[in-house]
């Protein structure tokens, strides 16, 4: 099963709609499992709505656009399927239950990785009576369109299922990172979670608006990330000495500040004053729409300079 040509999809809310296009541009069957009475029509209608974006990304050289079956049964939907993206919603409960159902049909050398952002490996894991081919396999949003996919096994995990799952992402026109170490958030969530609670930080002390620290992300560091991590490119900002030599010569100034980070809480007040800051009659269709074309463009400038 090594070419993943049949996958499943379980969950198809926006998340499992996302990978579902991402799967069916790579040329691939895709089965999709979602109890909602509309799921057919919302996943035919996004993989549509999103198709110009994976030709413009090249990856619908091989595609089946129509390569879809659905399912109200997940044991149907995972029945010979070699790879299964679980997207179901993030409450334990829902998700142990699932792999109960489903256990018993699946192929023996499938992989099954979840999207799970919230739950950690191993509390999932939990629910499987063998959870060997079973793998975090975290996107960031939507996954048809951002490369990241954090993926994760432990001690419990086939190492087959990690190596399986980081090729099948490579297959599909994904970058992997490996989590070594389970933490909450697992790697970017936390990442982003610490800038977002900087920036809430300004913005609840009167340093900047809303809009003016979102505009400070995107037209100053937020560049620079796209291209490069912030180690990296503090290697590079420092002229010959590289990173030795930058944390010598910014050491104080980075300790002063980190010394001064706030440490909000996302309560209704300040939740209220975030919402405040945003423009009210923004059609968010539109933002939307600009977002796509503006991380498709960087996506096509970065794939052809790496």
């Amino acid at each position: 099963m090594t070419d993943f040509a049949h996958t499943a999809v379980l969950g198809a809310g926006v998340i499992g709609a996302s990978w579902t296009a991402l799967f069916l541009a790579s040329g691939r069957s895709v089965a999709v499992y979602d109890p909602a009475p509309d799921a057919e029509k919302t996943v035919r209608e996004y993989v549509e709505r999103t198709w110009p974006t994976l030709t413009d990304l090249g990856l619908t050289a091989q595609g089946r656009p129509d390569a879809l079956s659905f399912h109200n049964d997940p044991r149907g939907a995972v029945e010979g399927a070699a790879f299964i993206q679980e997207s179901v919603p993030e409450r334990i409960a829902v998700k142990h239950a699932l792999y109960a159902e489903i256990e018993a049909a699946l192929e023996p050398d499938a992989i099954l990785a979840s999207s799970a952002s919230g739950l950690t490996l191993s509390e999932m894991q939990a629910g499987w009576r063998d959870p060997a081919r079973f793998v975090l396999g975290h996107p960031f949003n939507p996954p048809h369109l951002i490369p990241l996919v954090e993926v994760m096994g432990n001690t419990r995990t086939d190492d087959s299922a990690v190596t399986g799952a980081e090729a099948f992402y490579k297959a599909v026109g994904k970058i992997t990172i490996r989590v070594n170490r389970e933490v909450p958030g697992h790697v970017a969530n936390r990442l982003q979670a610490a800038l977002w609670r900087e920036a809430i930080h300004l913005i609840r002390e009167g340093v900047a608006s809303v809009e003016d620290v979102d505009t400070a992300m995107w037209a100053g560091p937020g560049l620079r990330w796209a291209a490069m991590g912030p180690t990296t490119l503090f290697h590079l900002g420092a002229g010959p000495g590289g990173l030795a030599e930058f944390c010598d010569r910014y050491g104080d100034s980075f300790n002063r500040w980190w010394d001064d980070l706030g440490t909000p809480h996302l309560d209704a007040e300040t939740a209220a004053t975030l919402v405040a800051g945003l423009d009210p009659d923004a059609d968010t269709a539109a933002l939307s729409a600009k977002r796509d074309a503006m991380i498709t463009a960087m996506q096509k400038a970065v794939t052809g300079l790496r």
